[in-house]
């Protein structure tokens, strides 16, 4: 591979990252992922030039409000009530068989 490609793209050669990954690329393929590899390159470079020193960081593209409800108290079952229910109880407890030895 040339020096002035390899240089254009800070070194990435789509060649050798083909072989890293097992993939056959045709030279037709290897010039056109070089030239994407480079357009992709150059947006990065543009991003680059601008000033976002402003510009505070985000996780989202769209500001994220808190979208839940506020948290209410409801009341509980009584327990005895639930207890009246199970099958077998301990100490106001569920009693399950085991599953675990």
């Amino acid at each position: 591979m040339s020096e002035q490609k390899k240089s254009s793209v800070h070194g990435i050669d789509v060649a050798y990252v083909a072989r890293l990954a097992r993939l056959y690329l045709s030279e037709d393929e290897q010039k056109t992922f070089q030239k994407q590899l480079e357009q992709i390159v150059e947006y990065v470079r543009k991003i680059d030039r601008l000033d976002l020193e402003k510009v505070e960081p985000a996780s989202h593209s769209q500001q994220i409000n808190n979208v839940f409800r506020e948290d209410e108290v409801f009341p509980g079952l009584d327990r005895d009530t639930v207890i009246a229910n199970a099958p077998e109880e301990i100490s106001g407890q569920f009693k399950v068989p085991r599953i675990v030895e």
